[in-house]
């Protein structure tokens, strides 16, 4: 008698277990990174826009988005590009912008000064191992 009601039981809650574990799955908050290491406006403005198109598809809340700039992509970061406006935009929308402070340095000997960066801009050590660490925490690199 006991093990009948084992069995219903257990007939009973392993569906919805298993609607449970589907929902989850898909309710689950996206993760993304994007990487700038290219100079060149398209590629800059690639970015942006596949920035814009994840949080239209996935919507603000269910998307996490970290564009990281490096080498000749950090100029997508500086004070004085064309995109500061959209950039301000995303960033209210919660997208994070990192700098590599790496390549900013190596811009600092070049040119005799430092390049000054959007306000919005997060500087971080290396962008390259900040790219890494995001990635083993669970975020998909995306190389628009």
């Amino acid at each position: 008698m006991i093990r009948r009601w084992i069995t219903v039981l257990l007939l009973a809650t392993v569906p919805a277990l298993a609607a449970m574990g589907t929902a989850t799955a898909a309710d689950k908050e996206k993760k993304i990174v994007l990487q700038v290491s290219d100079g060149g406006e398209e590629k800059q403005t690639l970015a942006l826009n596949v920035a814009n198109n994840l949080q239209k598809h996935y919507g603000l809340d269910n998307v996490k988005l970290e564009i990281v700039a490096f080498g000749p992509g950090l100029r997508l970061l500086f004070k004085d590009n064309v995109n500061t406006g959209r950039i301000d935009s995303l960033v209210k929308s919660g997208v994070q912008f990192s700098a590599c402070g790496n390549t900013l340095d190596g811009m600092a000997k070049t040119l005799g000064y430092k390049p000054a960066l959007n306000s919005q801009a997060v500087p971080v050590q290396a962008g390259i191992s900040r790219i890494i660490d995001l990635t083993e925490q669970g975020y998909t690199l995306v190389r628009p």
